[in-house]
């Protein structure tokens, strides 16, 4: 596969956007998780429910929008200023205080009362003629019209209403244009507003929990971000594995051109697995196929690196970001007791890239062109139960279902000079390994 054209066009993502990608997604999921739990987001929903129920939107847009004038208020109001503020009824109400009722009333009480009736006797008489004078008056008429009337029974009835204590608060609020803003239930909603407003509550409303389902389905098994000065013994050990602890861990092999040298060549740097092939003069014991172990002088030294005897898994998600240099074959695999199985997750062999599961019958991979390997990529296999996929940084270069695995395999990496190969020094860098349980 060549990803000469996928890299140029945008097809696969580059290294550090998408490790900056992934690192804001598990950031992402964590924030999610605690804004999740937290009571503020609680509240917002309860409010959520109380804000947007058809009830308080109702409630709301008729204290908005409800004019005034509509009102039993503005109609009782406006009925007894009406009333109030008739002549007639100022009059009624003058003369109803007034001395001169008072008097009249008074002396309609007495036998006397009938003297009014006597042209003569009024005309003789002060007091007569100003209680006559009063009661033909303009002003007693309508006292006489209107008292015991039903237009004064409903204008006291309506003066009851518009002076009380309720009737005065109530005309008050909804003479009040912002009487919204007078309501405990605008509260509510300012605090709703708030909330929804809130910077954690907007990322959490907003973000598609599907995001971190890939995240949430696995458990992280093995890490090793390599921020220590030295290698992590506890999980990593130099030279080969064998289920046998009395053969010998250490050594090379006779039809290559270096010699694994024990655990010299392998360092941390900036926080990087730095595996170095160096040109150097050594003796080191190799095997032979034929002859076992013979003593043999190398032209060149290297390193083999393996979790053996500290991690093996079935299955699951194997990553590590990786570059490398060279014309020699530098290797990321997995192994198991046995040579075989042997899964290749990336092996340079100084020209091209190939990954791929080895079997008796064949090697079952693919060769990979078009990027540089002294660039970091991210490497991965997605091993399950069905098949293996292999991916750099996010585009798929290889799945297969046959002869998968049946047994835990451990990490390994390698860097080594085949006997075919003229010779070179050269870099094996893993800024990080990554596993995960699926």
């Amino acid at each position: 596969m060549n990803l000469f054209w996928k890299k140029l066009f945008g097809g696969i993502t580059p290294t550090a956007k998408l490790e900056k990608k992934e690192a804001e997604l598990i950031e992402d999921m964590k924030r999610y998780d605690i804004i999740g739990k937290s009571a503020q987001l609680q509240e917002y929903y309860k409010l959520f429910h109380v804000v947007k129920s058809a009830g308080f939107q109702e409630n709301r847009n008729i204290l908005k929008n409800r004019k005034y004038k509509d009102t039993e208020e503005y109609k009782s109001i406006t009925e007894y200023n009406k009333l109030k503020d008739s002549n007639d009824i100022k009059t009624y109400y003058k003369v109803l205080e007034s001395k001169e009722l008072e008097q009249y009333l008074a002396f309609s009480a007495t036998p006397q009362f009938e003297d009014l009736g006597d042209k003569i006797k009024v005309k003789e008489s002060e007091k007569l003629t100003k209680l006559s004078a009063f009661k033909h008056s303009n002003e007693y008429k309508t006292y006489v019209r209107f008292h015991d009337s039903f237009v004064i029974r409903e204008f006291e009835k309506l003066k009851a209403i518009v002076t009380s204590p309720e009737f005065v608060k109530s005309n008050d609020f909804w003479a009040n244009n912002n009487r919204w803003h007078q309501t405990p239930e605008y509260q509510t909603e300012v605090l709703f507003n708030k909330l929804q407003d809130n910077e954690d509550v907007k990322f959490y409303i907003n973000q598609k929990a599907e995001r971190f389902t890939n995240y949430r389905t696995v458990n992280q098994t093995f890490k090793d971000e390599f921020n220590s000065a030295k290698i992590d013994e506890s999980k990593w050990s130099s030279g080969f594995n064998y289920k046998n602890p009395a053969f010998i861990q250490h050594h090379s092999f006779a039809n290559e051109k270096h010699a694994n040298n024990a655990g010299k060549n392998t360092t941390i740097e900036h926080s990087c697995l730095k595996i170095s092939t160096k040109q150097e003069k050594i003796t080191s014991k190799a095997w032979h196929p034929k002859k076992g172990f013979i003593q043999k002088e190398y032209e060149y030294t290297s390193d083999v690196l393996q979790t053996g005897k500290k991690f093996n898994q079935k299955k699951g998600v194997i990553r590590a970001k990786i570059k490398c240099s060279g014309k020699l074959h530098h290797c990321f695999w997995l192994g198991a007791e046995n040579k075989l199985p042997f899964v290749s997750i990336f092996h340079f062999d100084g020209k091209s890239i190939t990954v791929g599961n080895t079997t008796k019958d064949k090697v079952d991979g693919a060769q990979i062109t078009g990027i540089n390997p002294s660039e970091f990529y991210i490497y991965s296999l997605m091993w399950t139960e069905r098949e293996m996929v292999w991916y750099i940084n996010n585009v798929e270069i290889h799945r297969t279902n046959m002869n998968l695995p049946k047994e835990e395999m451990y990490l390994g990496f390698n860097s080594f000079i085949s006997e075919k190969q003229k010779g070179s020094t050269g870099n094996f860098e893993i800024d990080w390994v990554r596993v995960y349980a699926n």
